[in-house]
């Protein structure tokens, strides 16, 4: 194995842990916020956002902010963006 699948294997396996901690703090998050986050007065005419909506957009964020750091560091490493494509 080169050094350099070395390293990737590496950054891969990291980046796994740090998005499965990453969940986990977030379903964590999402627990106290779903708990605590409750209306005394509803009124029919506030429109309110479903638990599962908030879920999907901030853990879209989070794999959208990991996506960019990844692009970054394969360009860092390889100098492409998709390494193995010209």
């Amino acid at each position: 194995m080169s050094p350099l699948s070395s390293f990737l294997a590496i950054i891969v396996l990291f980046t796994a842990l740090l998005v499965a901690y990453l969940t986990k703090q977030f379903q964590d998050e999402n627990s106290n916020y779903s708990s605590s986050n409750q209306m005394k007065n509803t009124n029919t005419k506030v429109k309110t956002i479903e638990k599962e909506k908030v879920v999907a957009e901030t853990l879209n964020g989070r794999f959208a902010m990991l996506g960019l750091i990844a692009a970054v560091g394969a360009y860092l490493t390889t100098g492409q963006i998709i390494p193995g494509f010209v």
